[in-house]
């Protein structure tokens, strides 16, 4: 699958092959591409041929702790476990999932811009606690102008007042928090409706 903290698709070229081959480890995931300037998008054990769409799944900081951190808060699913539900239902549905946790604000605001350019057709993110700080994610999701979904595991809004606001939420096409690793499922959900009901 292509989920895995601070672990983004590595390119290599290799001109004498016909076609691209994926090489998949627990490491960094390697693409060898027919020509320079050809890009293989993959999910799962195999590239998928022609996907509908290719989703983008951002975690924010401390995700990578879930299954420990405060599990009566966050529940004890862990975020590897989360994000290979995903990837399977989004594949059932002819998707393609692209998942990334990062503790560093700028590696989330460098992958949304690359979102721009990649073929993202629609971006989920659980921005952690930088939903309650970052402007700069804000920003660099309008400035993609990608349609994309918040999500929290538990309702800021039954927690300590300034969890309350989020810099995210009012341009959000929907906010979905409060039942645990469910929001995501029930994120994802809703993302494969839109996208069958507008193709």
């Amino acid at each position: 699958m292509t989920c895995g903290a601070l672990m983004p698709a590595t390119i290599r070229h290799r001109p004498n092959h016909s076609k691209f081959k994926t090489v998949v480890s627990n490491r960094p995931k390697f693409v060898e591409l027919d020509s320079i300037g050809d890009i293989a998008q993959t999910s799962g054990l195999s590239a998928l041929p022609d996907p509908m769409a290719h989703l983008l799944l951002l975690h924010g900081p401390n995700l990578n702790l879930l299954g420990t951190r405060e599990p009566e808060v966050y529940g004890r699913t862990t975020l590897a476990q989360i994000d290979a539900a995903l990837v399977d239902r989004a594949q059932a549905a002819g998707h393609v999932l692209h998942c990334l946790q990062s503790n560093a604000e700028h590696v989330l605001v460098e992958r949304i811009h690359a979102a721009r350019e990649d073929g993202t057709a629609y971006i989920l993110i659980n921005p952690a606690a930088f939903t309650h700080t970052s402007v700069a994610l804000r920003d660099a999701l309008l400035g993609v102008g990608l349609p994309f979904v918040e999500i929290h595991l538990s309702n800021p809004h039954a927690r300590e007042p300034f969890r309350h606001h989020s810099y995210l939420s009012d341009k959000a096409d929907g906010v979905i928090c409060g039942f645990g690793a469910d929001s995501y499922r029930l994120a994802l959900e809703a993302v494969i409706a839109r996208l069958e009901r507008d193709a």
